[in-house]
């Protein structure tokens, strides 16, 4: 079996290439190239670590015919085209701990900066200059700090500031009120935050919802003299008027160390009193940059080598730990969700997937992955457990996930439901003990089968001697039959014959078989 091939093409501490090797990876350092040089090499690999130089667009996703991963050795994920990753199949993921203090204390040391005017006072100092009653600072204790964004590195600063006796007051919108009494913080709306807070530090990631969270509009409820600090994404604050508050001292100061446009080679900003900048420096400390080619490397080669998925922002995560319990269970839901998809032949727009038993204690994100994986197989065959939730998103499928506590007839059940014109229609599976996935219930018929390799689906009128006539239409037309499973509602109702074959049933065969007697369904399947 060959290795999984990684390219590693940013600058990234070299104890990421040793892990890589270590863990069952052949790994390439080529850092430096254009677009058109990676274009030319990136499919050769099975894996991508990068960090913020390589740009991962559309262009190059599509060139990156056998990429299955990328991982970023940081947090920021603006340089890849996530949604054209996704669609593609590729796992994206990041590093969002590696950082966090570091990305924290930066925070808390501009605040400090802000609050004693340091880099003003040192460049005056430098000067020759002693103007020791023009830097008039002010304390951070018994101040209060606004946080907007209570995440990892929220909640890290959130812990200094209470330690430097501040008051902190956070806005998030997935902040629980248990979380807000653990950190110790006052949850608030950000009219709320906006009106109490001396200072506002920010920690959230820039989507359309956060996107200049900081206005014209939101600046101007701030209090007077507040100060601002933006180590996350530059987006957030409205620069122009940022700007404009600081020159009319509705702001008292600020610190930037993300930007809009980077690099940031001329603002409207610079030079303005009492504003502070740094170069994107949130995560450049030596610990930090070791920690974040560390997890990258043991994320990306947990995932090639044993199928792990960690702080994955494109697919639900897996843990290597995880992995090898939730594998069977993720087999069966895929087969089961084939197996809906190639029979039902409405335009279907909902699907529900139920767990109970053994199963109800798993994380369930996966196996409604795998479920997915499976069915929209019935609309393209270039489709995985990442490609098909957006997929499924895309054609407007509601999907239902629901847990049962209670365990039935089987220690473990997976069933998937969907509804068609006929009414709902659903699939059930198990694991037997050696976790060999099973189906036993084919739209209410009890029925014992193992979903694998070329199938044949009958749906008949339970009657004497039909199994006979089948068999022998099968075999007059060269088909051997390998296993037969049958299921029926009642005696002489309706009844289901699923059978295993050795080869591809043609369509002439399907056609002999629709004719026998009492046949009212028959379908080929591919497992």
């Amino acid at each position: 079996m060959n290795k999984p091939r990684v390219l590693i093409s940013d600058q990234m501490d070299p104890k990421a290439e040793q892990i890589f090797r270590e863990r069952g990876c052949d790994v390439d350092v080529i850092t430096g190239k254009t677009p058109e040089e990676l274009k030319a090499i990136i499919g050769q690999y099975d894996g991508l670590a990068i960090r913020s130089t390589t740009k991962l667009t559309k262009e190059l996703i599509e060139a990156a015919t056998n990429l299955k991963v990328v991982g970023r050795a940081g947090i920021g994920v603006d340089n890849i085209d996530i949604p054209a990753a996704s669609v593609k199949g590729i796992v994206v993921m990041n590093t969002p701990f590696g950082n966090s203090i570091t990305t924290a204390e930066h925070a808390i040391a501009l605040m400090f900066a802000l609050a004693r005017q340091l880099p003003e006072a040192d460049a005056s100092t430098q000067a020759g200059k002693w103007e020791k009653n023009r830097f008039m600072g002010v304390e951070v204790t018994g101040k209060t700090l606004g946080l907007i964004g209570a995440g990892n590195i929220g909640s890290i600063v959130a812990s200094r500031a209470l330690g430097l006796k501040m008051k902190v007051v956070a806005f998030d919108p997935f902040l629980t009120a248990e979380r807000a009494i653990e950190m110790g913080v006052e949850k608030a709306d950000l009219d709320t935050l906006l009106a109490k807070a001396d200072f506002i530090t920010l920690h959230t990631p820039l989507t359309d919802q956060t996107r200049n969270i900081l206005s014209r509009e939101n600046i101007a409820k701030c209090k007077k003299g507040v100060r601002i600090i933006n180590c996350a994404r530059g987006g957030l604050v409205d620069e122009a008027a940022l700007k404009d508050a600081l020159d009319s001292g509705q702001v008292g100061g600020a610190a930037l160390d993300v930007f809009q446009t980077e690099p940031a080679k001329e603002s409207p900003l610079f030079g303005t009193p009492n504003f502070i900048s740094t170069p994107h420096l949130g995560a450049s400390t030596d610990e930090a940059q070791v920690n974040v080619a560390i997890q990258v490397a043991e994320q990306l080669s947990d995932y090639l080598v044993n199928g792990g998925v960690t702080n994955a922002l494109n697919m639900p995560s897996l843990s290597a730990e995880e992995a090898p319990k939730l594998k069977p269970y993720m087999t069966l839901a895929q087969k089961l969700g084939s197996l809906v998809g190639q029979l039902a032949h409405d335009d279907l727009d909902n699907i529900a997937i139920e767990v109970e038993g053994a199963a109800a204690e798993l994380n369930i994100k996966p196996i409604t992955a795998a479920v997915l994986a499976g069915f929209m197989r019935r609309f393209s065959d270039a489709v995985n457990m990442v490609n098909a939730p957006y997929l499924a998103k895309e054609r407007g499928f509601d999907i239902r996930e629901v847990r049962h506590d209670k365990t039935g007839a089987y220690h473990t059940l997976i069933r998937v439901t969907v509804n068609t014109s006929a009414g709902a229609r659903s699939v059930a599976g198990t694991l037997f003990g050696n976790g060999e996935a099973r189906l036993v219930e084919i739209f209410g018929i009890s029925l014992e089968a193992e979903l694998e390799g070329d199938m044949l689906y009958i749906v008949n009128e339970d009657a004497p001697g039909f199994i006979g006539r089948v068999g022998t239409t099968l075999g007059e037309a060269g088909l051997n039959i390998g296993t037969f499973h049958l299921g029926r509602r009642s005696a002489g109702g309706e009844a289901v014959l699923l059978l295993s074959m050795d080869a591809k049933i043609e369509e002439p065969v399907l056609w002999q078989v629709c004719k026998l007697p009492g046949v009212k369904t028959v379908k080929a399947l591919k497992f």
